[in-house]
């Protein structure tokens, strides 16, 4: 059997004004950073060990694995970033606060974008500043790469090449591996994983910061999860 742990990020100064975040590089909150503390002295506690960490390369991500490693005494093993976990692209919702949100466009409509695997958000324009084609970060991806809008679907559609060309083979040596990445990225790898339909990943909910503990046969598929606490 083998151990997979996943954990979204800390709470994020975003999380806590209620906004949607995306690809906009947030940093954590203070409460954030105390999240991810906790998180690692419960790792420690259960007597977690790793081999690899993976991340995304959103610093809420980067600077909740590095906690969490720093907690386990574990700074020194690899950590392959990539923007392959980031978040959903949420397009023009980005900043926007999500009760505003609802405001000028119904609760309805909100929670389709926020739930609904197939439903686009409004999109940005190559000019808007929110457009991730004006990052260095993403000077290498190509522009069918670079989103305009994303949902849940399409996310999954570039999570899963980096989880099964980049992570599976770790797993695969049995190595420990620890991904911290978004609440959609690890949505969009738990409908994988536990093969859930469009309607049962729309109510699944992830909070910050709480690891969770995939337990896996040699094929790599699901004995059981939970979440450690």
């Amino acid at each position: 059997m083998q151990k997979l742990v996943l954990i979204r990020h800390g709470e994020s100064i975003w999380n806590l004004e209620n906004r949607f975040t995306g690809w906009t590089d947030v940093d954590l909150s203070a409460e954030g950073y105390e999240q991810a503390k906790r998180a690692g002295q419960l790792l420690r506690k259960n007597g977690y060990n790793f081999d690899a960490g993976f991340a995304s390369v959103l610093k809420r991500s980067i600077k909740t694995l590095h906690i969490v490693l720093e907690e386990l005494d574990h700074l020194w093993i690899p950590v392959k970033k990539s923007w392959r976990l980031n978040e959903r692209f949420y397009g023009s919702l980005q900043g926007l606060n999500k009760d505003q949100a609802i405001a000028q466009y119904g609760a309805e409509q909100v929670q389709k974008w926020r739930r609904d695997p197939n439903e686009d958000p409004p999109p940005v324009t190559k000019e808007d500043e929110r457009y991730p084609g004006h990052d260095i970060r993403y000077k290498a991806l190509t522009e069918r790469e670079l989103p305009l809008t994303e949902n849940l679907t399409q996310t999954m559609d570039r999570v899963l090449p980096f989880w099964n060309e980049i992570i599976v083979p770790r797993i695969r040596k049995n190595d420990q591996v620890i991904i911290c990445a978004h609440g959609n990225s690890l949505r969009a790898l738990i409908k994988y994983m536990d093969n859930l339909s469009d309607e049962e990943v729309t109510q699944l909910e992830i909070p910050t910061a709480t690891p969770i503990v995939y337990e896996l046969d040699e094929g790599l598929n699901r004995i059981r999860h939970y979440y450690l606490s």
